[in-house]
């Protein structure tokens, strides 16, 4: 089982693929928490240089509540990743987290129907891309 799941956009620049994957999140119910630059942070840190790529840390509240009902400790698997990274072809890759596979390894059944209801969700933002 993938661990991710992810489409490539062409002809569309970084910072619109970001509004655009943005937009697509807020519509099944994401807000984004967190935005990590990951060109910027290697650049800063390490001085190595990346491609354009960022790692937005996406919330749907309703389900993350579930979920800590469900699991008090799941917040160290929350928020729901998802990436936005320029390839050298200039091509857009974004992918998420697949949160059935993240689930697998909490034993708690009752997380499984909420994990495959954000999957679902996670699936029609990408690919409605």
């Amino acid at each position: 089982m993938s661990y991710y799941f992810s489409k490539t956009l062409r002809d569309i620049s970084f910072d619109t693929a970001i509004e655009k994957t943005t937009a697509a999140l807020k519509n099944e119910g994401f807000g984004i928490l967190t935005e990590i630059d990951i060109k910027s942070t290697m650049k800063q840190k390490l001085d190595e240089d990346y491609n354009n790529y960022k790692i937005l840390g996406a919330c749907n509240p309703s389900f993350a509540h579930k979920a800590l009902q469900a699991e008090n400790k799941i917040g160290t698997m929350l928020p729901c990743n998802v990436i936005v990274r320029e390839n050298d072809d200039y091509s857009i890759e974004v992918a998420a987290v697949d949160p059935v596979a993240s689930m697998m390894g909490v034993e708690n059944p009752s997380l499984a129907g909420i994990a495959e209801e954000v999957r679902s969700k996670l699936k029609n933002a990408i690919s409605g891309l």
